[in-house]
């Protein structure tokens, strides 16, 4: 009986540690032997070793077996010696170096290795804090690490995926090198003209240098145990990526695997439903926020529903990013205002201006603005807004120390005069091609056009260039009035293409925006090709017509080229497009920032979205950018940012009329060519010198 359950016994070990079984073997049959020789040179009691008691055997083996020549402690002339106890040392000598020796140091090599490669594959306990974690891995995932770069704190991030290791790695690493290199050219060229030891010394100082920390493990995302094992209940952060279409299939199961994706994402809601669940336990850390990716209505409903259930205060806090919403919103606004594009490059990041957040007591939004303005000097000011039952204040700044540093103000006399029957001129947008943000690019538009819709007309109007198969799909455009025509059109079919596209510039008075759309759904090797011959197309328009007529205002045309792969934004700006929108970017901006301040997530849903009805008076702000020679009454003097500002806001709520009252911010100005400027640092020190063709930027509810 006890036999058998210790072959049970031995047998489940041997297949659950083989090699801790293999090293217990080594380990006895070593120490049998030990003492087995010892025993046996002590017991001869031969020539040589009368004297020898058992521990100095037992010594004398051990040198034997680590150090052949050390047998002359034995045998002190191996000629004069017996042959019997010759022949028993040698034996000693030569089965200890194989089982002793040979075995353990070949075993601890072993040892050694499978300890590298366990790390390797990411088998190891990592005793982690206030890291990021990131679940899956799509074409947003390495723009999210990157922007991590501009965060002023090092930062641990930690990528836990099923497959693709070595692959996601080098993403990470070619981004990450790029932004390196791009940033420390930025800072030669701008010390390029001061004396070589000044270079030298400005080099050294700011040199942007990383402070991000990577690891990629490779491994089951559903799997309790591996979370645990990346010390999840301890992350600041926790993102869930969704799955992307690109890396994920062969053409022939393309389709198949879009419109999976499109009914929704069941990977998605595992994920979320286990880190919750791990999350929300009373061991893990206070205050912990999972951003999680969301593309379909299916899987946002039941993301609602685990929130609902799992949610906890000051615990476990989900943020549904709709991503396909976002970007959508995004989009239309560049292609009604395309300025927005560098504007929120700047704001939505880590790098230079950006908004900050604080809690605050009341939601006296006015008296919060004069206040502040009345005595700070290195922050913007723009809004209140209440989340999750308390109120918070909105910045925009350099950074959080400038945000509280006061300012002895003087008193000025410098005003402006607005414009108060001021409205959007119309709007003219083509588009050309598709992607699977385009209902959602359709609602912006919407939005866009209740809010400012005027009995003189429509806001925006739209031509749709596509194939189709596209065109079927969104039923030609009928339910958005706002689109005048449709074009079907392969993307060979140049001569139409362009056809269509000059005689929509050229039947407008009004500036032209033309967005040029990547599709998304595209495999690999496809991402990004067709935008980039609609690209072609319309450059070649606008050479035709600058040839033609040399006064023709190249400006005129706005072209905004979305695209995926950030590889691809060099060869679109060769084609004098200062509008590169790398959608993916937008979001990972916005997702880094979210999972630092979970204050942020509302303020950029307010911000995107414009007010489908305006009977009762404008609810949410955005980012508007505005032309001087139309917003205001005459052309500002020239000042300074302070008191620009002051006079900008000043101006806004000192009217006559209740209706007319729009407390604005000015964040900055745009000059011709695109060139942004916005506001940050010492406002006072900022010189502002306005002209008929600048463009304001403005923060304000209309």
């Amino acid at each position: 009986m006890l036999r058998n359950k210790f072959k049970e016994w031995f047998s489940v070990q041997l297949v659950k540690k083989p090699g801790g079984v293999v090293l217990v073997a080594i380990l006895l049959f070593n120490i049998i032997f030990f003492l087995a020789s010892a025993i046996t040179i002590s017991a001869l009691s031969l020539e040589g070793t009368e004297k020898m008691g058992f521990i100095e055997a037992a010594f004398c083996t051990i040198t034997m077996i680590l150090d052949a020549g050390c047998i002359q402690f034995v045998v002190e002339d191996i000629g004069q010696s017996g042959v019997l106890i010759t022949l028993v040392c040698l034996f000693i000598i030569f089965v200890g170096m194989i089982s002793f020796t040979g075995a353990v140091i070949g075993y601890i090599t072993n040892y050694i290795s499978g300890f590298i490669d366990n790390a390797n594959l990411g088998k190891r306990k990592l005793h982690l804090s206030e890291h990021f974690v990131i679940l899956n891995w799509n074409s947003r995932a390495s723009e999210i690490v990157n922007d991590m770069l501009y965060c002023d704190k090092k930062q641990n991030v930690v990528v836990l995926v099923p497959a693709r290791k070595a692959e996601i790695e080098r993403e990470i690493e070619e981004r990450i090198n790029d932004t390196l290199r791009k940033e420390n050219k930025a800072i030669e060229r701008r010390y390029k003209d001061a004396p070589w030891l000044k270079r030298k010394l400005a080099t050294v100082r700011y040199k942007f240098r990383r402070n991000v920390v990577v690891l990629v493990r490779e491994g089951d995302i559903f799997s309790a145990k591996q979370l645990e094992d990346i010390s999840l209940d301890k992350a600041r952060s926790v993102i869930i990526l969704g799955s992307d279409i690109n890396n994920s299939v062969c053409r022939f199961g393309q389709k198949e695997k879009t419109e999976e994706l499109s009914r929704g994402n069941s990977q998605t809601i595992k994920t979320l439903m286990q880190v919750a669940d791990i999350t929300s336990a009373e061991g893990s850390y206070d205050n912990q926020r999972i951003i999680v990716e969301i593309t379909d209505e299916w899987t946002g409903e039941v993301v609602n529903k685990i929130i609902e259930a799992k949610q906890v205060d000051a615990k476990c806090n989900i943020i549904p990013v709709r991503v396909n919403e976002v970007l959508g919103q995004i989009l239309s606004q560049f292609c009604l205002m395309p300025e927005l594009n560098h504007v929120y490059s700047e704001l939505f990041s880590n790098k230079g201006a950006e908004f900050y957040t604080e809690e605050c007591e009341d939601g006296d939004e006015m008296k919060f603005l004069t206040e502040y303005l009345a005595d700070h000097n290195h922050a913007l000011p723009v809004t209140i807004m209440k989340n999750k039952g308390k109120f918070h204040r909105y910045y925009v700044a350099e950074n959080d120390e400038d945000v509280d540093k006061r300012t002895v103000m003087t008193l000025s006399d410098y005003e402006v005069s607005l414009n108060n029957n001021y409205k959007m001129e119309t709007k003219n947008v083509i588009i050309l091609g598709h992607n699977s943000k385009c209902k959602n690019i359709m609602a912006g538009f919407n939005a866009f056009r209740n809010e400012w819709k005027t009995a003189d007309g429509e806001p925006v109007r739209i031509v749709v260039v596509d194939d189709k198969k596209s065109l079927e799909k969104m039923n030609y455009y009928r339910e958005y009035p706002f689109v005048i025509k449709t074009v079907e059109a392969e993307i060979y079919d140049k001569d139409l293409i362009c056809e269509t596209i000059e005689e929509f510039v050229s039947s407008n008075k009004e500036d032209t925006s033309v967005l040029i759309l990547s599709d998304d759904s595209a495999l690999t090797e496809n991402i990004d090709a067709g935008a980039l011959a609609n690209l072609v197309y319309v450059r070649e328009i606008i050479n035709r017509k600058l040839k033609e007529n040399p006064d023709f205002d190249e400006e005129s045309v706005d072209i905004i080229v979305e695209i995926i792969n950030p590889k691809h934004h060099d060869i679109v700006s060769s084609y004098s497009v200062n509008n590169v929108v790398i959608s993916n970017r937008y979001i990972s901006k916005m997702v880094t920032q979210i999972s630092e301040v979970e204050a942020l997530f509302e303020f950029y849903n307010d911000i995107l979205s414009y007010d489908d009805e305006v009977s009762n008076g404008y609810s949410s702000k955005e980012v508007y950018i505005k032309k001087i020679a139309d917003y205001f009454e005459e052309i500002p003097e020239e000042t300074t940012a302070d008191k620009l500002v002051r006079a900008v806001f000043n101006a806004s709520v000192n009217t006559e009329k209740k209706e007319d009252i729009n407390p604005t911010i000015a964040l900055g100005y745009v000059k011709p060519g695109g060139r942004v400027k916005i506001f940050g640092g010492d406002l006072s020190e900022i010189n502002v010198k306005l002209e008929l063709r600048d463009k304001m930027i403005l923060f304000s509810a209309h």
